[in-house]
Parts: C-alpha cells; structure tokens; sequence
C-alpha cells in the first residue's frame, strides 16, 4: 500500500518520499531489496495513509511512501498518485482511485 517512484537503476522503484517526486503508483504488498512486487498503475489501489484524508481528497506522498491529502501552498506544484474514494486517517488503509498527475495551488 506505498507510493512508489522509479529508483536508481533501471526497473527499480523505491518508496516516494515527497509530493513532488515523481509518483508511478502503489505497491501490492512491501518487499525487501532486490525482491519483485506488483505495482498497480491504473483502477483502484489501496494506500496506507500517513495522515488524516478526506473522501474525494487528491493523495499525494509524505515521507516513506505513505498518502497524505495533497494541499500545495499558492503556485506550487504537487504530484498526486489520485483521489480517495473513502476518508481515513493515519495508519489506515484506503482504496484509491488512481490517476497520477500533478495539481498547482491557487
């Protein structure tokens, strides 16, 4: 249920840790290095959360790959890996409708 981004070397994804990295989509299942996961790109995911997110809220990652409610300050730019299609809060597990992306603050 993390956040991942492309890793150093090719083929490799690692935990995002900000709303401004280059967001791919969420991992199945967590996986020691150099072991093979499914990483969901399209449909619906779920991602464990890192804070409070509200139903329809674009998610974005926090630190280690967790989701966070994307909330730019004005003219900046956050990557968002969707929009939850449930409220939750730190910890919790929510499916999310996947659509990557990137939003501005107004």
């Amino acid at each position: 249920g993390h956040i991942v981004e492309p890793g150093a070397a090719a083929g490799d994804m690692i935990h995002a840790g900000a709303a401004t990295d280059a967001l791919m989509g969420v991992a199945v299942h967590d996986a020691d290095d150099n072991t093979t996961v499914r990483i969901m790109q399209a449909g619906q995911a779920k991602v464990k959360l890192g804070g409070t997110v509200a139903a329809g809220d674009a998610v974005t990652s926090g630190a280690a790959g967790v989701g966070v409610a994307a909330a730019p300050a004005a003219g900046v730019n956050n990557r968002i890996i969707g929009f939850a299609q449930e409220a939750g809060v730190s910890g919790d597990l929510i499916s999310v409708l996947l659509a990557p992306g990137q939003i501005q603050g107004a």
